[in-house]
């Protein structure tokens, strides 16, 4: 008598992908018997003049227009200040190693980038400073940056 040719997991194999078969057909089968006709009108969602989403057309009343030249897409420009105003700030931090930190402007609280070589004397953490500023390709820059005496 010859041995079957069919193992434990591959007869576990077929029964699961049988089941498997049948749970999809009974799944069809449900799908089938409860479906109900949705109109277009059903399925259309409107956008209120809030933005949101509705399924009730916006009222014409509320209709808002928008003129092309006020709209801002990008970032409103900021106002130049005199760069050779002096500022004050704190260091917010400053590294020794590295040679950079950044100052927390006391008015704009605009947060600026320090480097060693612009530096008078040694400066750390929490030191009360005065500086002058520069744009550059990566943002604010602070000059001549010197500690103020309290």
């Amino acid at each position: 008598m010859s041995k079957s040719q069919e193992t434990f997991n591959k007869k576990e194999r077929e029964k699961k992908r049988q089941r498997k078969q049948q749970d999809k057909q009974e799944k069809m089968l449900e799908r089938k018997n409860n479906k109900e006709k949705k109109s277009l009108e059903d399925m259309m969602a409107y956008v209120d003049e809030n933005g949101n989403l509705t399924s009730t057309p916006p009222d014409p009343k509320k209709k808002r227009i928008f003129r092309q030249e006020e709209m801002q897409i990008s970032v409103p420009k900021q106002e130049e200040r005199p760069a050779n105003e002096r500022r004050t700030g704190v260091v917010s931090f400053f590294n020794d190693h590295k040679g950079f930190g950044f100052i927390n402007d006391s008015i704009t609280k605009e947060r600026i980038f320090v480097h060693v070589n612009e530096l008078s004397i040694a400066i750390k953490e929490n030191d009360k400073v005065t500086f002058e500023v520069q744009n550059s390709p990566k943002g604010l820059v602070a000059l001549n940056v010197e500690l103020v005496k309290s």
